[in-house]
């Protein structure tokens, strides 16, 4: 296949891309996609930035903003329109864990589960959906995780929780859309844990994934979302054995009357 050309390029949008995962898949796929890349470390998402547009030659467009905030989400729409003309694909690749156990939990602690790890993706999704809509296509990703199919780690119950609204809200967000536009699609990826900065920046903090057994690089993850930016599956776990995982974990809990 070859490359396309810098104005043909499919232009896709990354949230959380100064680092960790949306670095990794910004790193992907800058050879065959104009970026606009977002996050709210400034100076390290221009390194990020200047790298690929080094390496690749990719457009790259960069800019700080805080997806938990509506308004800023619409800037996001606004200043990548103006900058590309279009929007191909958004990944919705914010969030944040937690280290409380469940019977210790805050109304602040969820707050800010929901506010970071829902929010910012609910905001994305229903701000470019316009642009979807008028196009009559387009492509959202939303990074979730293993704990939003099964609560495996007590510590993170409320980042479970979250994810499990987030994986919920996908799948209707999306039966909604196809019932009349069928090629917007929309896909959940699902990582387990990821050798990033994420273990340490849990809010109240936390172990370093990095420490982790059973862990996949930012890489790994990246080169999954990458596949399904390009051939737009549904739902999609990071690594093999996770979907025998889950449904072993299902098939242990209830039970019919």
């Amino acid at each position: 296949m070859s490359t396309p050309t810098l104005s043909d390029r499919p232009v896709v949008v990354i949230t959380g891309a100064s680092g960790g995962i949306g670095a990794a898949l910004a790193r992907h796929v800058a050879p065959t996609h104009a970026l606009s890349l977002v996050a709210r470390r400034h100076a390290e998402l221009q390194a990020v930035g200047d790298e690929l547009t080094a390496a690749t030659g990719s457009p790259v467009l960069t800019i700080t903003a805080d997806v938990t905030s509506r308004g800023e989400v619409q800037r996001i729409v606004r200043e990548t329109l103006a900058h590309f003309g279009r929007i191909d694909a958004w990944v919705n690749n914010v969030g944040q864990g937690i280290t409380r156990m469940p019977s210790e939990l805050t109304d602040d602690d969820i707050d800010d589960m929901m506010r970071i790890n829902v929010k910012s993706a609910l905001y994305g999704m229903q701000e470019v959906l316009p642009h979807f809509m008028t196009a009559g296509r387009g492509h959202v990703v939303n990074v979730s995780s293993m704990l939003g199919r099964a609560p495996f780690a007590l510590q993170r119950s409320a980042y479970s929780a979250a994810k499990h609204f987030l994986n919920a809200l996908t799948a209707n967000f999306r039966t909604e859309v196809q019932s009349t536009h069928p090629d917007i699609h929309v896909s959940l990826i699902s990582p387990g844990v990821v050798r990033t900065d994420f273990g340490l920046n849990a809010r109240h903090g936390g172990v370093d994934s990095r420490a982790l057994p059973e862990s996949q690089s930012a890489d790994d993850v990246a080169a999954v979302i990458a596949a399904v930016l390009h051939d737009r599956r549904p739902d999609v776990y990071t690594r093999t054995g996770s979907a025998a995982r889950i449904a072993s974990a299902y098939a242990s809990i209830g039970v019919d009357p």
